[in-house]
This record gives structure tokens, sequence and C-alpha cells, in this order.
């Protein structure tokens, strides 16, 4: 079985889980279009730039029911066996600015890791990235807490006049 094609846009299980209730929505009007009165309006519900676009680099019709339950299937496999890593900021980051670190991720981590983006404004600068069972602090304060005997040393030495 192929893996999905993620866009770049497509960041989170949240994301996800979004796209898993508009293709429910998708299949609800199909549905009820099928037994509708002949000559009575109908209005095809809107899709998600998200999701076009996924259909569309996977190569699946949005109009056919076995691609639409294919899709379906896939996403759910997707979120339930697709890496998951949290990344915090100091403060929100812009989908533009996310979406460089998306990328470098799909392409050298894994092409379906997920993303949950969170914020502590404690973190100053950097960031903190957070795996299932490991943590990476690359936050400044974290660098700082790094030189703490480097500047005991200097302030000692400031101190002693040395």
């Amino acid at each position: 079985m192929e893996q999905l094609k993620l866009p770049v846009n497509l960041v989170s299980k949240g994301d996800v889980q979004r796209l898993l209730r508009e293709l429910n929505a998708l299949n609800d009007f199909f549905v009820g279009a099928a037994v509708r009165q002949p000559g009575q309006a109908v209005v095809m519900p809107k899709t998600s730039k998200i999701l076009e676009q996924l259909a569309t680099d996977n190569q699946r019709n949005l109009f056919e029911e076995p691609a639409r339950k294919q899709l379906y299937a896939d996403l759910e496999n997707l979120v339930a066996t697709a890496p998951d890593l949290h990344i915090s900021f100091a403060s929100e980051p812009s989908p533009r600015a996310l979406e460089p670190l998306i990328r470098w991720m799909r392409e050298n981590l894994h092409p379906q890791v997920l993303v949950s983006v969170g914020y502590q404004p404690a973190i100053a600068a950097g960031c903190v990235l957070r795996t299932p069972n490991k943590v990476f602090d690359m936050s400044m304060g974290a660098h700082l807490r790094k030189q703490t005997p480097l500047l005991m040393k200097f302030l000692a030495g400031s101190i002693n006049g040395s």
C-alpha cells in the first residue's frame, strides 16, 4: 500500500481529523443526493483547499465513492501510525514560517510526520521539540543554563581581580 503524500499545510492530527469530518460530510451529501427527487436543487458542500490538494496529490477523485472510502481509510491509518511530534515556540508561528520546517521534517525524518504546535512564552527564543520518548530543548534559556559554569568562572575572576 502506497503512503499518502501529505500537503505541507496538513500539519497536525487535528488537521487530519478535520479532513475526516469533511469526507464524512461529503459522503453524506452524495448519499442524500442519490435519494432526492429529480429536479430538486442540490448544492454541493465546499471542500477545503487542504482536502482538494490531498486528493490531487494522491490522484483521488472525490466524486467517486471508492476513492473517498480509500482516502478516509488512509487518513484513519495516518492518525493511528504517523510519527507525532510536538514543538513549542515562544509565540505563535505563522503558517508561512512553519512551512519550511514541516517540509524539512517530511524530507529528512518521515514523509508522514505530523506536528502539534504549542506556545510557551517562557522559552523567549528558540523552541522545544518533544517526541514520545525524548525532549530536545533548543531554547535560549537552555543554552544559557549550559553556560552557567563559564559565567561563574568569569564572575569569580572579575571579583578576585584576575
